[in-house]
């Protein structure tokens, strides 16, 4: 047991394990005094203050920047990102379009072409080239072409050849 003249000692040491904020430290007394210990509430108080005076200096470093100029420059890059965004959505719309009708111009060219070679095959089919011949030479008296009367005549590369005047012999 210590006795009351024996000299009381004081040292600072961090708070119980316990405790929320533990990197602070605290003042207590060991011997046959009565341990004096701050409330919380007394070593919090000056922090408020300190963290009340920071947030109001962050405030108002923030609340520079929001001038008029810095607002009106916010606003018209925000309509011209809008502008950019919606004409890319127009483009790809059209495009969506284009391709749409694209697809079905070629499905039309497609049922077009099988129609035309079934019409083509049907037309080609019904002629009958000896019942031609049988009409041409009967009833119109054409005439099968002789030996001197045919004359060939090679052009210039054309697909065809028009005959302006009479036939070198």
């Amino acid at each position: 047991m210590r006795h009351a003249n024996q000299a009381t000692r004081t040292s600072t040491g961090r708070q119980s394990a316990g405790s929320r904020n533990t990197s602070q430290n605290y003042q207590y007394i060991e011997g046959s005094a009565v341990r004096k210990l701050q409330t919380a509430s007394a070593r919090r108080a000056p922090q408020r203050t300190v963290s009340r005076s920071q947030t109001l200096r962050r405030t108002r470093i923030k609340a520079v920047p929001m001038n008029k100029g810095y607002i009106a420059v916010a606003a018209v890059a925000f309509v011209i990102v809008c502008s950019v965004l919606i004409g890319y959505v127009n483009l790809q719309s059209n495009i969506t379009n284009h391709i749409t009708t694209i697809s079905k111009l070629e499905s039309q060219l497609y049922e077009m072409k099988l129609a035309n070679d079934e019409t083509y095959t049907k037309i080609m089919s019904s002629i009958d080239l000896e019942e031609i011949k049988r009409i041409a030479v009967n009833e119109l008296g054409m005439k099968y072409a002789k030996e001197g009367q045919v004359v060939e005549y090679t052009g210039e590369g054309n697909d065809y050849v028009r005959q302006y005047g009479a036939l070198p012999e």
